[in-house]
């Protein structure tokens, strides 16, 4: 590539991971919006429906470490290709399955293990070795995606099931997925640059030599940070439509305040990731998850049709931070040959709180008739995030100032 043109690429590979996540999670929300659907298709609970939306994650999470080991040998156009090849074949098989184990299979192996599971961890660890200065920003914008996708992706299947039905929906998803995926994916081939040199001391992950806390013990309480936070961020996440319905408002009113969460979401990430290159990933997450603790409780103060739009954005405001802090938080403590697995191996965790706190969720509900026992659960598992990320600034040794985040750019 020209001077010129390496000046421009990273944005245009940022955009391009932008669709790709926004495209890949449209599978992710599929199997929330399906939830009620199916429930009433095939006569079962929503804690078995909820089955769907969590293994899809949990082959969502484990894809991601795979795919982010083969990124890392082949380049991420590689499981990118993969995965717009694996992802609509999912979507086929599921529109013409016939119970929920074989949706749950279509799911977890096509849909989330080889094909949306690039989409996340892989191509996030992939644009961060492409930004030098404004790392954090460029991350958050990446990480978007997901939300863009929450945003746009829930109204749109509503009204896609509401006037055709979800089979229908998804084989059209699974066109559409084919042909766009296959063409953005070959964007991807140029490998990130090679030029970023392993911490010394003084920069990259001398925090970590001059904290009271071993590298061991600090990925591991990343790891259960993130799945606190997203036992947490499930209940309104993946409940919202029937968690409306049961308050006597039409199904079509909770997709739109999920897509006003997951909207306004976009906002909360892209502004965390240019927080965090000012005052650091453990700040930012203490910040986002003090916030996220605030809304969860205030969702249970009220039921009018005002209110929960409101509370929906003020959760999306509040929340979209805390994941992508996780990032920026390991690329400050350790060096950049080990981003690749050490980020993917985090998602694992965030992906698994979010497949376990949409089913337990639905448990809770079905043994209780109310969602308000789901919420408690949701509030106690964030106050583990907030107890683990206040913890950390204090073993650290630092806040996550400035001086500790332009280590990583």
């Amino acid at each position: 590539m020209t001077i010129q043109i390496r000046r421009v690429y990273p944005l245009i590979r940022l955009t391009t991971a932008l669709a790709l996540m926004t495209l890949g999670c449209s599978a992710m929300y599929a199997g929330v919006m399906v939830l009620e659907p199916l429930a009433l298709e095939l006569g079962t609970g929503r804690g078995n429906s909820s089955l769907i939306y969590g293994s899809f994650m949990i082959g969502f999470a484990l894809g991601g470490v795979f795919m982010g080991r083969l990124a890392d040998r082949m380049g991420i156009m590689i499981p990118a290709l993969i995965g717009s090849l694996a992802l609509p074949a999912g979507f086929y098989l599921a529109a013409h399955a016939s119970s929920i184990l074989e949706i749950c299979l279509a799911f977890s192996l096509l849909c989330g293990f080889l094909g949306s599971s690039f989409s996340m961890a892989p191509l996030i660890a992939d644009i961060s070795h492409w930004f030098n200065r404004r790392r954090g920003l460029a991350v958050g914008i990446a990480f978007s995606g997901s939300y863009v996708a929450g945003a746009i992706w829930p109204p749109i299947l509503q009204r896609m099931f509401d006037a055709q039905g979800w089979r229908e929906s998804f084989i059209d998803l699974a066109l559409l997925t084919l042909i766009l995926m296959a063409l953005l994916s070959l964007m991807l081939y140029p490998r990130p640059p090679t030029t970023e040199q392993l911490p010394t001391a003084g920069s990259a992950n001398s925090n970590l030599t001059k904290s009271s806390i071993s590298a061991g013990t600090l990925q591991s309480l990343i790891c259960l940070a993130g799945f606190g936070c997203c036992v947490a961020m499930a209940m309104p996440q993946i409940h919202i439509v029937p968690y409306v319905m049961d308050l006597g408002h039409p199904a079509i009113r909770g997709a739109e305040m999920l897509g006003l969460m997951l909207g306004f979401g976009v906002i909360s990430r892209v502004g965390s990731g240019w927080l965090s290159d000012r005052i650091g990933g453990l700040a930012t997450l203490l910040l986002g998850s003090a916030l996220q603790l605030a809304v969860l409780i205030a969702f249970l103060t009220g039921n009018s049709l005002v209110f929960l739009y409101g509370i929906s954005i003020a959760f999306g405001l509040s929340q979209g931070g805390i994941v992508p802090s996780y990032t920026i938080i390991l690329r400050a403590f350790f060096p950049p040959k080990q981003a690749g697995w050490r980020i993917s191996t985090s998602f694992l965790f965030t992906v698994a709180g979010m497949a376990f706190g949409g089913w337990i969720a639905g448990v809770l509900y079905d043994l209780t008739g109310s969602y308000t026992v789901s919420f408690l659960n949701a509030i106690g598992f964030n106050i583990l995030n907030l107890w683990i990320a206040a913890s950390l600034i204090k073993k650290s040794g630092v806040i996550g100032t400035r001086a500790s985040t332009t280590a990583v750019n």
